[in-house]
């Protein structure tokens, strides 16, 4: 159990925190902002099914996991790009629903 959820906070951290930082700090001008929304429209809904999926397979331990996700990607955007910025409030909840969402699917299936 400790091995999956340091393996999931770690992908988590990777992906919602050290990618955004790298795309920031290692490219520039218009390939920028097509890293950004490459992260954005599939990286980080796929992290978030992912850690969604593991969180499932132990849903009475792990139900906390897809909010992690959703703060941390909250965090990363909000130190790398813009402080404060309440748009990516909204990516944060779609994140956060589509983890939520993979969750309990998965566990539906785990718990047949």
């Amino acid at each position: 159990m400790k091995k999956t959820v340091f393996l999931t906070c770690g992908v988590i951290a990777a992906v919602m925190l050290g990618l955004p930082w790298l795309s920031v700090r290692l490219i520039q001008g218009m390939e920028a902002l097509a890293v950004c929304m490459m992260l954005f429209f599939c990286v980080d809904p796929l992290c978030a099914v992912f850690t969604g999926v593991t969180a499932g397979k132990h849903l009475r331990k792990l139900w906390w996991i897809p909010t992690v996700n959703a703060l941390a990607f909250l965090a990363g955007t909000w130190i790398c790009f813009e402080p404060g910025e309440t748009a990516f409030l909204l990516y944060a909840l779609i994140y956060l629903a589509l983890g939520t969402f993979a969750m309990l699917v998965s566990a539906r299936i785990y718990f047949r």
